[in-house]
């Protein structure tokens, strides 16, 4: 029985969403054992009248919760008994416990992750992997989003072996196609980092590295994962994800606008619905926090209950798939420095 942790508060839809997610992941997977953390008589309120196997199904009371206003060491440190907190240090000192789901406070999560939890050896630094939808109908993980705003050459390197093996074992993404995120296609292109790092992932034999790629081409379906510092990649993402939305709002704007065009739209609504359930993020799950010794998965904060579901599926793959163990083996192969 796999046994994951559901932190059930910190998300603007908590606890509804996450425990509505849970229930949806208990019901996909047989050999799926959920704990869900935080308040006990809120989640049981979110249970009443739902049908689920309560024995592979628990609640930790802890009563707390973590704002994403709060500074994230003082979160850590003081709120012991949050959801948050709660569900890291069961995480850490419980073997037969495999994985985490959270969407509450992405600072909090990283700072207790980093200190509670540790690395897998050889790591030296872990990075958040989300992923988005291409024009191809396929997808791409952007490494890292958010967790590194400063970066080395080397760290570049383990970013792109660790998202690498995400996407092949958890997607079936087969010799995934490596880029790393620069200024222009060329070699030369880039500051000493992004040169240095050019050189590096074209002498990692473990990786398929195409190249560097510019900005625009994220969603072209040329790349199927983006090697980024973590305040590049977090630019990346969320200005994709905006322009995304905000050309949804400037089209419905538009069809509203003459009756011709909502005549259109009205013979094309099935082609509307599906292109808005392709760029829906809530069907993509969370970003995994690639280099950790043990699983976390971090759920946009405005997830519902598909997303924790999803986030849920995320974690349960990478535990089949013995991720960890297979990051080990190849980080290992290269000497690194500690910067």
């Amino acid at each position: 029985m796999l046994k994951i942790l559901i932190d059930c508060f910190g998300g603007d839809h908590s606890p509804q969403a996450n425990v509505d997610g849970a229930l949806a992941a208990l019901a996909q997977y047989s050999d799926l054992h959920l704990i869900l953390t935080g308040d006990q008589a809120a989640i049981r309120g979110c249970l009443d009248g739902k049908r689920y196997d309560a024995g592979r199904l628990e609640i930790v009371h802890a009563p707390e919760v973590i704002g994403c206003d709060e500074k994230p060491i003082d979160a850590v440190r003081l709120k012991k008994e949050s959801s948050m907190i709660k569900a890291i240090r069961m995480l850490r000192d419980s073997d037969d416990i495999s994985a985490m789901v959270s969407i509450g406070s992405t600072g909090a999560l990283v700072a207790a992750a980093l200190t509670r939890i540790g690395r897998i050896p050889g790591v030296i630094r872990p990075a958040f992997c989300p992923i988005l939808p291409t024009m191809d109908g396929g997808m791409v993980g952007i490494c890292d989003s958010g967790a590194n705003v400063e970066v080395n050459p080397e760290m570049l390197r383990q970013f792109a072996i660790m998202a690498s093996l995400y996407m092949e074992n958890v997607y079936g993404v087969q010799n995934p196609r490596i880029a790393l995120l620069n200024v222009g296609k060329e070699a030369e292109k880039g500051d000493e980092t992004h040169q240095q790092a050019y050189r590096l992932l074209s002498q990692t034999q473990e990786i398929n590295f195409v190249g560097n790629m510019e900005s625009r081409d994220l969603l072209s379906g040329r790349y199927d994962v983006v090697v980024a510092d973590g305040f590049s990649g977090n630019v990346l993402v969320k200005t994709t994800e905006g322009t995304a939305l905000e050309l949804l709002k400037k089209l419905k704007k538009d069809i509203y606008s003459r009756t011709i065009y909502k005549l259109g739209a009205l013979l094309m609504k099935k082609m509307f619905a599906d292109e808005k359930e392709f760029m829906n993020y809530q069907n993509y799950g969370g970003s995994v926090l690639l280099g950790t010794s043990k699983t976390i998965v971090k759920g946009h904060g405005s997830s519902r209950a598909t997303a924790v579901a999803k986030c849920i599926e995320q974690a349960y793959l990478m535990e089949q798939s013995a991720l960890a163990a297979k990051t080990e083996e190849i980080i290992l192969k290269y000497e690194h420095y500690e910067y």
